[in-house]
């Protein structure tokens, strides 16, 4: 049986859920009370801000305009498309924004932009896999799990608000 270690965590986002395994961040969730939720037999949960404390210090620095990368590994899981998608999420530079079109050419579907978006919605990893960096292809704010309000805030601290990106 594997262990999840997670913490709650304030933040400019608003309150977070850190959970890691002993390969990296597995989940980096917007905390609506209701975590964890895993119906997977496989996995204990574990309360312990001793073993998140490392991602949640990256964070802080984050959310105060100071780190621009993260260097803690990763612990990504989903299907081969998800992933696929969530690399090129990983591959956006601080500051900068894709369409989900843009996403849909670089993991070789051009077509696939809904799916991207559904792919985006299921990111289990939120703010550190930038999917707050993703627009619609008409400049617009769009689709983001915490809300559009966060979102905004999120590419604001970024610098990567433009006056062409309306709500």
């Amino acid at each position: 049986m594997e262990t999840i270690y997670y913490s709650r965590y304030d933040s400019l986002a608003g309150k977070l859920v850190v959970a890691v395994s002993e390969k990296g961040l597995v989940a980096l969730e917007f905390d609506r009370g209701t975590f964890p939720s895993s119906p997977d037999k496989n996995l204990r949960w574990e309360l312990s801000e001793k073993k998140t404390k490392p991602y949640t210090r990256e964070l802080t620095e984050y959310f105060a305009g100071k780190r621009r990368e993260f260097s803690f590994p990763l612990d990504l899981r989903g299907t081969p498309f998800q992933l696929s998608c969530w690399r090129a999420l990983l591959k956006i530079p601080y500051g900068e924004t894709r369409t989900y079109a843009d996403i849909a050419r670089s993991v070789g579907q051009p077509q696939a932009f809904r799916a991207v978006g559904m792919a985006n919605n299921r990111n289990p990893i939120a703010i550190v896999v930038p999917c707050h960096r993703v627009i619609a292809s008409d400049g617009t704010l769009c689709g983001y799990g915490g809300g559009l309000d966060i979102k905004r805030k999120l590419l604001e601290l970024e610098g990567a608000l433009s006056g062409t990106l309306a709500a």
